[in-house]
């Protein structure tokens, strides 16, 4: 019983000693995203395509709102015919608005899909970069601060930012 005691103490000590000896580091992706060109390049190209895509889809919902205005002024004329022909172009061009805001915003959609293209490359480099940075500096993990990850405290000293972003510049 006291070699099974003496083993857990060793084990423990050894545990101990082991994580006291490690390093930890942390970057802000933010930072580094908004100093690094190729991400505001990227940003902004997206940027430009989802203006384009909210004015193309501004246009279709100005046509909706010039249907629907002009069949309710008419609909009290209009013969049974034509009042549903009506209604049906309205509905058709409700679901042409919401396929096209599907199409471009939704959880599939293209601006993710764009997202994710433009932002590819510049994220690999900035992996690349912190994964450089850490084994220069011996260090064991390096987390991302500007993740949703609670940090209560910080010592500036371990702060791999700008390291990482000298690292991506040089490149």
């Amino acid at each position: 019983m006291k070699l099974h005691i003496a083993f857990l103490a060793a084990l423990i000590l050894f545990t101990v000693n082991t994580f006291s000896q490690q390093k930890i580091g942390y970057v802000d992706s933010k930072v580094i995203l908004e100093q690094l060109q190729d991400a505001r390049d990227a940003q902004t190209n997206l940027d430009n395509m989802v203006q384009k895509w909210k004015l193309e889809l501004q246009q279709l919902n100005d046509s909706l709102k010039l249907m629907k205005d002009d069949y309710e002024k008419k609909k009290l004329i209009l013969t049974d015919k034509v009042r549903s022909q009506n209604e049906e172009q309205i509905t058709l061009m409700e679901k042409r608005v919401n396929d096209y805001k599907q199409g471009k915003f939704g959880e599939n959609g293209e601006y993710f899909q764009k997202q994710a293209e433009l932002m590819k490359p510049v994220q690999d480099r900035i992996f690349k970069a912190i994964q450089d940075v850490a084994k220069e500096g011996g260090y064991d993990f390096v987390i991302d601060r500007s993740t949703q990850l609670m940090l209560l405290y910080m010592n500036d000293k371990y702060d791999l930012t700008q390291k990482v972003i000298k690292k991506l510049e040089s490149q």
